[in-house]
């Protein structure tokens, strides 16, 4: 594989110290404001909308720039009803007979459960797919390194960006997962990572009381 050209860093914009504080103080306090929703309006959002934030998604550090995402967004009734289908009855076997007690236990403060009516509210379904290669014209493959790290990445750029847009979402991990592939017909060599459930929250929506841990339980300077 060739060597990049290189170019100059034109695109880094330095803020003077106190302009820095602010500017991190600041997406702080507005992303600390997001939470997972799981009562959606279904009031629809411009796809041009969608676009750019999947653009910011785009951008992400990743393994070698090889990128390895592919989302798909579902705004199809007929398909969301069916993955609604498919992601229950998994949900169904996980709450009665995979899932073992401590983790019942953990979700139990958080009222989950198999139902899944969101998938269908919503107006936007995203599922996020890692590529573990990919495919060269004449049918080779392109070994993809990092994939869960790198995808992993992009999905939080994506999460800030729908947020940073005044939009709500929902992370939804049903497992298995394989059965996207099957109706979102992406070849076997993407592996579902995460569905992003996004739109406007509904009107009443509530909200489980949580806390996040405070700096010095999730950072250490040395």
């Amino acid at each position: 594989m060739p060597k990049p050209e290189l170019a100059s860093l034109t695109s880094y914009r330095e803020y003077p110290v106190d302009e820095m504080q602010r500017r991190a103080l600041e997406f702080y306090e507005d992303i600390k404001r997001r939470r997972t929703v799981r009562e959606f309006s279904d009031r629809p959002v411009p796809r041009r909308i969608i676009e750019h934030c999947l653009l910011a998604a785009g951008t992400a550090p990743n393994g070698a720039n090889l990128q390895p995402w592919h989302f798909v967004v579902v705004s199809n009734p007929n398909v969301k009803r069916e993955i609604r289908i498919r992601a229950e009855q998994e949900e169904h076997e996980f709450y009665t007979r995979r899932a073992p007690k401590e983790w019942l236990e953990a979700l139990a403060p958080l009222g989950t459960d198999e139902h899944k009516p969101f998938i269908e509210v919503a107006p936007y379904l995203i599922v996020i797919f890692a590529k573990m290669h990919d495919l060269r014209p004449d049918g080779s493959t392109v070994k993809h390194y990092y994939v869960k790290e790198s995808v992993g990445i992009a999905t939080g750029f994506l999460i800030a960006a729908l947020h940073h847009a005044s939009l709500a979402m929902l992370t939804h991990t049903p497992s298995p997962m394989d059965f996207l592939n099957e109706i979102l017909k992406r070849p076997a060599h993407e592996k579902p990572f995460l569905n992003l459930v996004v739109g406007y929250p509904a009107e009443g929506a509530k909200v489980p009381q949580i806390t996040k841990k405070p700096l010095d339980e999730i950072a250490t300077f040395i």
